[in-house]
């Protein structure tokens, strides 16, 4: 059976809390940021956060996971590849994942140890920032890859936050690696200025010769791209991807299709949550060019999706919300 789409990425339950400003400077906290903490550190964070604020929301999470399963509401054909433990986080992330209807890896076979946790603060001004707990989904490596549905699909999408560990770094590259072998194409994205800015070099070897499709905020790519504008970071860009997608938030999007650079308009909405925009952009652009759509169709789509995840609370939409949104691929 093929796939539109191979993700690989971290595995983490995200819980999500709505936050003060202050509540940073008090915390010492860096806002608008992943930052990677220890579990320590975690337990203490979300003792704190739970007292102070409640937890709104706990879902199934990591970067490449939002892509993944957005693109599989709108109808794509999926599988995503990750590493939880054998623990009551890994059991409510396996499940979740499955009933959204994605295949993975897992089974229940899972390791000991401790799932990943990512701890998402909202502030009123719909920023998100998180801190991070990565736990069993560090040792995330060439072992939890299925070569064989890897192969069978359109599109591996790979994303940036596995830079910060050298065996998930590694199997990111594998991935990239037997996409090539097999004729699939190789979708990367950025995931985090904090990636571009401290893992820049890990991101260009992942990156290698060039990928097919790069995903990345207006921030990332003038990071990665060591310049100082836009204008100046789309031509860097061309030398890194035959095509790419820049969120440029409120301003909308470019995205580049090898010849042309399409202005991709944006929707205007009232920003609630900032969480899983650029995942749920790459989710439903993916979707948009695996299933025949050109690359103005698919902005349109991403542009629309991206725009209604940040207009309420959660890096995700209902499974119901997507096929409306399909009438955007029309013009």
């Amino acid at each position: 059976m093929g796939y539109d789409i191979y993700g690989i990425g971290n595995a983490l339950v995200d819980k999500e809390f709505e936050v003060e400003d202050s509540f940073f400077a008090k915390a010492g906290i860096e806002k608008g940021l992943m930052t990677l903490i220890d579990e320590d550190k975690l337990q203490a964070l979300l003792a704190q956060l739970t007292a102070e604020y409640g937890i709104k929301k706990r879902a199934s999470g990591g970067s490449a996971a939002n892509t993944i399963i957005g693109a599989t509401y709108f109808g794509a054909k999926t599988w995503y590849s990750c590493n939880v433990a054998n623990d009551e986080a890994g059991e409510f992330y396996m499940n979740d994942i499955q009933t959204a209807g994605v295949d993975t890896n897992l089974g229940f076979d899972r390791e000991e140890g401790t799932t990943g946790r990512c701890l998402v603060m909202v502030t009123p001004d719909a920023e998100r920032t998180m801190n991070t707990f990565l736990g069993i989904t560090a040792n995330l490596n060439d072992s939890h890859i299925n070569e064989e549905a890897l192969a069978s699909s359109k599109y591996v999408y790979v994303e940036g936050y596995l830079v910060t560990g050298e065996t998930s770094r590694a199997a990111a590259i594998k991935v990239r690696d037997l996409a090539r072998k097999h004729g699939v194409k190789v979708a990367m994205t950025c995931s985090d200025p904090a990636m571009a800015q401290y893992f820049r070099d890990g991101l260009l070897s992942m990156l290698g010769d060039g990928v097919d499709l790069l995903f990345c905020n207006e921030q990332e790519a003038r990071l990665l791209t060591a310049t100082d504008t836009l204008e100046a970071a789309v031509e860097q860009l061309k030398t890194l991807a035959s095509t790419f997608a820049i969120t440029c938030g409120a301003n909308g999007a470019l995205a580049w299709d090898g010849q042309q650079l399409h202005q991709i308009a944006p929707h205007k909405v009232t920003a609630v949550d900032s969480n899983g925009a650029g995942d749920m952009f790459a989710g439903a652009f993916l979707y948009a060019l695996t299933h025949g759509h050109d690359f103005a169709a698919a902005g349109r789509l991403a542009s629309a999706a991206s725009a209604q995840v940040v207009s309420q609370f959660g890096p995700r939409l209902e499974p119901a919300q997507h096929a409306p949104l399909k009438e955007h691929l029309n013009g």
